[in-house]
């Protein structure tokens, strides 16, 4: 047996503000816990990067806290990737610097990547799924000072490419091709019909 939507209380596996905002809008009871997964991995391809990444983060919440009744645990992960380079997260100022200056006037796309975990009734085990979006974005020409001006806002730090598109970066975004949210870290729509196709009646 599956859970009503309106039942459902999630449990977001990720400290992240950015998600937290995000998830309220799939209008249901929610909270946070950390996760201290190993986010390691021999995965290449940005799409199977993230989807790991987020099980990862998913069963160690599992393992940790714990599923009650009604409950679906959220892991995600989000990257840039261009010209099959994956970004991560800035390891500096420089390191922010040159991921910015490949990006301005180019298309790259950010992946992220989402785990379900969910235990049906008399089930014996949880339920687990896992599924990434990709969402295409264009920048315009930035110029070096432009750039240096968005790096003493320190806006890049803690962010997947160096950026967030909801900053001060955002307005040299030009284009994009896909789910806005996507590129702010949690696919709020593919979530939604993910829950109601795999978690509902």
């Amino acid at each position: 047996m599956s859970y009503n939507y309106k039942d459902i209380k999630l449990v977001l596996a990720s400290a992240s503000p950015r998600r937290r905002e995000l998830i309220q809008l799939l209008g249901l009871p929610f909270e946070c816990t950390v996760s201290e997964a190993d986010e390691s991995t021999c995965m290449k391809v940005p799409d199977e990067v993230v989807k790991e990444i987020s099980r990862k983060k998913a069963l160690w919440a599992y393992e940790h806290r714990g599923l009650g009744t009604n409950e679906v645990l959220i892991g995600a992960d989000t990257v840039v990737a261009f010209e099959n380079n994956i970004l991560g997260k800035p390891a500096s100022e420089n390191d922010a610097r040159t991921m910015l200056r490949m990006l301005q006037g180019n298309v790259h796309s950010v992946f992220t990547g989402v785990t379900l975990i969910w235990r049906p009734d008399n089930a014996t085990g949880p339920n687990i799924i896992s599924f990434a979006q990709q969402t295409d974005v264009t920048f315009s020409k930035v110029s070096d000072n432009e750039i240096e001006e968005y790096l003493q806002t320190l806006d890049y730090r803690d962010k997947a490419g160096s950026y967030g598109i909801q900053g001060p970066f955002g307005r040299h975004v030009q284009q994009i091709h896909g789910d806005y949210n996507n590129v702010v870290g949690f696919p709020v729509n593919a979530v939604y019909e993910a829950l109601k196709k795999y978690c509902c009646d």
